[in-house]
């Protein structure tokens, strides 16, 4: 109830999975208090929130890492998760509220408090052109033959993704954000500036739109297809789809293509379309525009994977200088 009558430090509502994650973690260390009796600096028997000093927290993070934080890899060189430091930003939430509410010393306030890094971001992995073409492939690629609900709409699925739509933007699109005669789309923005009326408008490729007429044409038999604005609709007529139908859907198709499902999520699609765009010579400002951000450094980490590559093709291109 706090958290939904407040703003954040951008003066923005909080998004609903925010909130879900700060009372979740919220929830796991009241759990940790009840199944791991401790006690405080001062000798008191932690049984409430208004325990917790920074004794005690250091105590929960220690045993967070201990039971949650596992290595990436079973050799244990592969880095670590990072669960206790996001789960050390979710509880700050709360101990803010402890802090406002009921007069609580901040434990976060405190230099003794034990800070956990972040994880070191991965490197991503951007798709190959044999691998989307083959994911194409097993959907129909695009044949107006294929009239299998199903088969018709991951193909236009997988097609947006190649626009570069983050997995939210994608299932939150409504049939009226279409634009096909203009080969275009208009994506709500969802972080920053989801409070602004204006969308980004996305431009897709002929064959995208093409795929959309066809779903679009498919969807009509949809028993949803009246009663629901979003333009995914699941397999058995109950919802709209939702992030998990897209994640196994790509799992699903690249596995059917003859790949491991465990090299591609949603969101390798991404970086994949901006090395596309890169490497096509489409400058950084237009590609920074049409994804909406605002920072040249998520240029820089979305085009990080392939940037060698780019950058010796494209002085290879010069030929001979002198």
């Amino acid at each position: 109830m706090h958290l939904s009558t407040t703003t954040n430090k951008h003066g923005r509502p909080f998004q609903r999975k925010t909130i879900n994650a700060y009372v979740n973690a919220g929830k796991a260390l009241s759990a940790w208090i009840t199944a791991s009796p401790q006690m405080n600096a001062v000798g008191v028997a932690v049984t409430s929130f208004t325990d917790v000093d920074t004794t005690a927290l250091n105590q929960f993070f220690r045993w967070w890492y201990q039971t949650h934080d596992v290595p990436k890899s079973q050799d244990g060189k592969g880095g670590y998760t990072g669960g206790v430091n996001t789960q050390q930003r979710n509880l700050r939430a709360l101990f803010v509220y402890l802090a406002e509410e009921y007069d609580h010393p901040h434990p976060y306030a405190d230099p003794k408090l034990h800070r956990y890094a972040a994880p070191q971001l991965g490197k991503p992995k951007t798709l190959s052109e044999e691998f989307i073409n083959d994911c194409l492939a097993v959907t129909g690629n695009g044949s107006s033959k294929v009239r299998d609900f199903e088969t018709v709409r991951d193909h236009a699925m997988l097609r947006v993704l190649t626009e570069g739509l983050r997995a939210e933007e994608i299932l939150n699109l409504r049939t009226q954000d279409l634009d096909l005669p203009g080969h275009t789309l208009v994506v709500v923005p969802l972080k920053g500036d989801r409070n602004s009326l204006d969308g980004r408008v996305i431009p897709l490729q002929p064959k995208t739109v093409k795929a959309l007429i066809r779903y679009l044409r498919t969807r009509t038999a949809h028993a949803l297809a009246d009663s629901t604005p979003y333009l995914w609709l699941g397999t058995r007529s109950r919802r709209p789809m939702r992030y998990m139908g897209l994640y196994r859907m790509v799992k699903k198709r690249a596995e059917e293509a003859g790949y491991d499902p465990a090299d591609v999520t949603p969101h390798s699609f991404c970086h994949t379309w901006a090395d596309d765009l890169l490497s096509a010579n489409v400058s950084g400002e237009n590609v920074m525009a049409i994804r909406g951000w605002k920072s040249p450094a998520m240029l820089r980490r979305y085009g990080a994977d392939m940037a060698s590559t780019r950058a010796v093709a494209a002085v290879q291109g010069l030929g001979d200088r002198y």
